[in-house]
């Protein structure tokens, strides 16, 4: 995988597309952190389908317990900050 910076990226973005387009990976970074990565579309995740949100998140409900605060009380400490 290649890394580039944000303006050689604005730069030459027709020219990475090409790349990422023949199966190139292109990361993007900002001021030397990874910002974002270049697929291709066909390398793209999948969208979940209904179904399998569901499923999920019937799955993390069995794993996360309730603690000892209530949901309005969340909503109220959400409200004041």
């Amino acid at each position: 995988m290649d890394t580039v910076g944000t303006s050689e990226a604005k730069t030459h973005l027709a020219a990475l597309l090409d790349r990422v387009a023949n199966g190139e990976k292109v990361t993007i970074t900002r001021h030397g952190v990874p910002a974002a990565i270049l697929v291709s579309v066909s390398e793209g995740r999948a969208k979940l389908s209904h179904q399998e949100i569901v499923e999920g998140m019937r799955s993390l409900r069995t794993r996360v317990k309730p603690g000892p605060t209530s949901v309005k009380e969340m909503i109220e400490e959400g409200r004041r900050s």
